[in-house]
């Protein structure tokens, strides 16, 4: 069995355009590590290199129906996929097919139709999420940032300084300050501005505290304001996802024309 303690990995392979436009915000807004993919060749690959991943695979693309059962009959041998949940999302409403998936293949995380509507469809998805314990321990969703992507400033004594941001999440961040200035725990400032990929947004945040990063400078852990507004926190959530997207295809060696 896996430990709690890891968050698993959500992964959509040839997502339906509902589940792209609504469906994945929605999970992203509820602190869900979420991926799409369109080739089902790298089902095995993300199995190999993803601890207990979440497969929710669209049968209505990609393969025949009959293609697809003979790839998941396939993927069930492979100790590689000992751990992993695959789910079937399809507009395919034949009950004879349900079963089958569900009694004859055994796949864990359900069959999913949409045309029962994307609400109800959410909250199978959701159900399937909890009983899984996808989160684990964790309770947000964090990315390590390029530091040419991603930096921030902050007003001290009159004076703007500038720095990098190591790590983000929709409560906080982990910064590194250019300049020899030390931040004060406990300290609040109210106008804290971001710079995430080119989209810059003003938040308040507290210093929680520090701690010595060896052959570099001090590493401040600031805390967003619980008051942040849900656009801010939406737009933080949501370049979270695409930098944790971009390293997934990095990783998968995914190439898309």
């Amino acid at each position: 069995m896996v430990s709690t303690l890891y968050c698993k990995k959500i992964f959509f392979v040839y997502p339906h355009n509902i589940i792209q436009n609504k469906l994945v915000q929605d999970l992203i807004n509820c602190e869900y590590e979420v991926y799409m993919i369109n080739d089902h060749e790298k089902i095995e690959s993300i199995c190999k290199n993803y601890i207990s991943p979440i497969i929710f695979i669209n049968i209505d693309e990609g393969l025949e129906e009959t293609e697809w059962e003979m790839l998941i009959r396939s993927l069930n041998k492979k100790e590689c996929t000992k751990y992993s949940g695959i789910g079937i999302v399809t507009y395919n409403e034949n009950k004879d097919l349900s079963k089958r998936y569900l009694m004859d293949l055994m796949v864990s995380c359900g069959y999913i139709r949409l045309k029962h509507g994307i609400n109800d469809s959410t909250g199978h998805i959701l159900k399937t999420l909890e009983a899984n314990e996808v989160k684990g321990n964790r309770k947000y969703v964090r990315a390590q940032c390029n530091f040419e992507q991603a930096r921030f400033n902050i007003k001290i004594n009159d004076r703007i300084e500038n720095g990098t941001i190591k790590d983000i999440s929709s409560v906080g961040m982990a910064v590194f300050l250019d300049g020899n200035i030390e931040l004060v725990k406990n300290s609040y400032f109210p106008d804290v501005q971001l710079k995430l990929k080119g989209i810059i947004l003003r938040v308040s945040a507290v210093v929680l505290g520090f701690r010595r990063v060896e052959g570099e400078k001090d590493l401040y852990l600031l805390m967003f304001d619980s008051k942040m507004s849900t656009s801010n926190k939406e737009k933080i959530r949501n370049f979270i996802s695409k930098t944790l997207h971009h390293n997934m295809e990095k990783k998968l060696n995914i190439q898309y024309v």
